[in-house]
């Protein structure tokens, strides 16, 4: 059986998608942009700033489907340049230190002409 998961404190789906879908013990959690829930509007200028609104973004869900960064076992990064890769990751293992499995590319375009988008697979059992 599926449950949807949805919380305000991340930003609405700006699609016909889920912010995650719970399946078993398993959350598949939809990409999150530097969307600020508050207001709806893109956050920070670089990239350091936007992906920290990103792994804000992702812990309310991980939060709302009753897990954490700790719990999750795969993420996918999209970066619109690599040459942000190093900065990214600086900001990306402070949240994800249990080092989960990940791949990381470089996109032509993200929505909303962002700079960077993760999603996550999480462990919830």
């Amino acid at each position: 059986m599926l449950k949807k998961v949805a919380t305000d404190r991340a930003p609405a789906a700006i699609g016909p998608y889920s912010q995650g879908i719970i399946v078993d013990k398993m959350l598949f959690a939809s990409g999150q942009i530097p969307i600020d829930p508050a207001n709806g509007e893109i956050t920070g200028e670089n990239i350091t700033q936007q992906a920290e609104q990103v792994m804000k973004n992702v812990g309310e869900i991980l939060k709302a489907a009753g897990t954490g960064y700790e719990n999750v076992v795969k993420t996918t990064c999209f970066l619109a340049e690599m040459a942000d890769f190093a900065a990214f990751n600086a900001v990306y293992e402070k949240y994800f230190t249990e080092k989960p499995a990940r791949s990381c590319v470089a996109v032509k375009q993200l929505p909303k002409d962002v700079l960077c988008e993760v999603e996550v697979i999480a462990y919830l059992g």
